[in-house]
């Protein structure tokens, strides 16, 4: 395996779906090399560079699903919000597939405020029909790629700048089911479940380290989907007497926890919440680990949470 950008292992994995899938086409609004969607460039006639319009991106990639085709649209998070009403009105409404990849979801770094991807999550959860999904791993990008070609509804798919890790780019790939997530960590003695959404699990899986050595035990679950969302994992969790850490790398508010919240309060549940993600108020330039730290969604600020939590829960049982 090789370390590649995220979008590295997005360009190449389309690209390659494309060898086969004449079907497959490729959008983006002035971002070819940023989004790697130039790897599309060896299908001339299949890849679109629609210049600095976002809107009209999405509508045309509305109009080549209406035809047949499956396009998919690659526009950083910053600038999907341009073309919000497209997707609602030329997208969604007729339920096309279109596969959204959303490129620098989340903070971004050194770009600074207007470029940060914070808002997608929220945005997008609010649409009738659409699935957010965000891998934490490339692996699960890929296996995610793979599925928007048999996938017959509007698809979003989240992932942010920089290093995706160790990647097997010949590794088989498989479907993965809209709203079921997977469980890393699992334990009896665990009062406590983290609901990680994206890429930032991989700070849950330093906190789940950190709260070892300090003799405490927490479940992980990595999520996949915003919406739909796995429903059974929270209901388990529930049944188990367990409080919920939830952690995302976008808005607090509308966000993947607030889904999570929303859910458990509709079926009346008294299992405590707590969601970690970019609070309410705009995040300045700074490193993505210097701003990470700054709005708490680090693994430091994951192991407070789920020490506050421990320490409280010894005597409770909630759901009685």
């Amino acid at each position: 395996g090789s370390q590649l950008l995220w979008q590295d292992v997005f360009g190449e994995t389309l690209a390659g779906l494309a060898e086969t899938r004449p079907e497959i086409t490729g959008i983006t609004a002035a971002m070819p090399t940023g989004t790697s969607m130039n790897r599309m460039m060896r299908f001339p006639d299949r890849f679109f560079d629609v210049g600095i319009s976002e809107g009209h991106a999405v509508t045309f990639a509305g109009g080549l699903a209406a035809a047949g085709k499956k396009p998919f649209v690659a526009i950083y998070s910053s600038f999907l919000q341009r073309g919000l009403d497209n997707i609602i009105h030329d997208v969604a409404i007729q339920g096309l597939p279109v596969t959204f990849c959303i490129d620098r979801a989340g903070l971004v770094g050194e770009d600074g405020v207007t470029h940060h991807g914070l808002y997608d999550i929220t945005f997008l959860r609010m649409i009738p029909g659409m699935t957010v999904a965000s891998p934490m791993d490339a692996a699960t990008l890929r296996d995610l790629l793979y599925t928007a070609t048999d996938f017959h509804a509007p698809l979003s798919i989240r992932y942010p700048r920089g290093k995706a890790g160790e990647t097997d780019m010949t590794a088989p790939m498989s479907r993965i089911e809209p709203g079921k997530g997977r469980a890393l960590s699992v334990s009896d003695c665990s009062r406590v479940a983290i609901l990680s959404f994206g890429p930032i699990g991989t700070e849950a899986i330093r906190a789940l380290e950190l709260l070892k050595d300090k003799g405490i035990s927490a479940d992980l679950y990595d999520m996949i989907w915003a919406k739909p969302l796995d429903t059974g994992i929270i209901d388990s969790i529930a049944a188990a007497d367990k409080a919920i850490v939830t952690i995302e790398d976008g808005a607090l508010e509308g966000g993947f926890g607030s889904a999570v919240a929303e859910y458990l309060a509709e079926k009346g549940s008294r299992v405590p919440v707590r969601r970690l993600g970019v609070p309410d108020r705009w995040v300045m330039h700074g490193s993505v680990s210097q701003l990470r730290e700054e709005c708490g969604i680090d693994a430091a600020a994951i192991v407070r949470a789920v020490e506050a939590f421990a320490g409280r829960l010894t005597e409770y049982k909630f759901n009685k």
